[in-house]
Parts: C-alpha cells; structure tokens; sequence
C-alpha cells in the first residue's frame, strides 16, 4: 500500500470506540495490513494533563483546555501519525479533532475555528462517527463499566456534544449506530472501511 490511511473513532463517551477501534485493527491484520492503533489525548505530557481535568475541570478555562488539545495533537501528529502514514500504515485513532470541536464547543468555544486551527492535521480519510442517545451512555458508562461519570461525561454536557456532533456534514463522515450488539455495530464498521479501500483502490496485501 502506497501512502498511509488515517481512520478516526468519534462520538460521545460511552459509545463503544475503545471496544471497536482493535476489532477492527485485529481484522485489518488478519487481511496483512500494517496498523497503527493510536489514542487521544496521549499518555505524553500534555495528554497527561488534559487526563487531570477528567475530576476537575474547573481548573482551566475553555480556552486553557483547548489549547492542551492542540498541544498534544500537534504532538501527536508529529510523533506518531505522520510517521506511520508515511510508512503506508493504517492508522487507526481513538478521537481527533472532531472530538475537540464537539467537546470544546459545547463548552463554548467556537467550532469553526476549531477546525480552522488544524491545518497542521492530516484530514481523515474517514471518520466513523459511533452515535447513540447521550442516555444510552450514560447507562453504558455506569452500569456495564461500572464507573463514575466523570467531568466531560455528565449527560447536560454529552446532550450539547452530541449536538455538535450531529451537525458536522464533513464528507469523510460515516455514522455508524452504536446502541446494538459489538458484533452488529463492528459489522457495519468493517462494511464503511472496505467501501474506504475500494474508493483507494487498495489492494489487500494477501
């Protein structure tokens, strides 16, 4: 495979992106491709920061937080997912910046300047958006991971996120409906990624 491909996991909290992005890295392997599987924010120093804000995010201002998210992105980008890209990869990655013009937005930054901030990014050639209620997270977050909902999960906030979300038109979108079963919702996803492959002309490596 000439060239890299950037795949991004998007949605509200609780919508099973953790459980999906290595089914599908798993499957992408069996079929002799090169993965990367990545996340945001990082495990690096600003990642590490932003992980803080998950019990107490009082202690930074919209813009104080936003501006954490483009530092580890950037960080990210240059470390990790250029890299890969120009090894021919598969880069498969839990959030991007579509992530941050719905979390940040609902907390009242401005999305289109958001997106306006990341000409340093490489665009996904597809973003599989997850999609259920905010409810339906919510009860996902507590009961089957039986946790508490932290300071960007409370339902108010994932209502606007959703929202957000949901108003995005961008053409690398695919909505993917997350509330049934693993294997349903991972049967849809590998559905989007090979019509990806086909559009690339992408050649299985076996």
């Amino acid at each position: 495979m000439s060239g890299g491909i950037l795949i991004a996991f998007e949605g509200i909290d609780g919508t099973g992106k953790s459980t999906q992005l290595p089914l599908l890295a798993a499957y992408l392997r069996g079929q002799g491709y090169t993965v990367v599987e990545t996340r945001e924010p990082t495990d690096g120093p600003y990642g590490q920061q932003i992980r803080l804000l998950y019990r107490n995010r009082h202690q930074a201002s919209p813009e104080q937080e936003l501006e954490l998210f483009l530092l580890d992105r950037r960080q990210h980008v240059e470390q990790c997912i250029k890299p890969a890209l120009a090894r021919g990869a598969i880069v498969l990655t839990d959030r991007y910046y579509f992530s941050t013009a719905a979390y940040q937005g609902a907390a009242g930054c401005d999305p289109a300047a958001i997106f306006a901030r990341h000409g340093f990014a490489p665009e996904p050639d597809l973003v599989l958006l997850l999609t259920q209620t905010p409810s339906e997270s919510v009860t996902r977050i507590r009961e089957l991971r039986g946790e508490m909902l932290n300071d960007f999960e409370q339902q108010e906030q994932l209502e606007k996120v959703a929202a957000l979300f949901a108003s995005f038109t961008h053409d690398c979108i695919v909505r993917i409906h997350a509330a049934r079963t693993v294997a349903e919702v991972h049967a849809s996803i590998r559905e989007a990624v090979a019509q990806l492959l086909a559009q690339k002309g992408t050649q299985c490596p076996r």
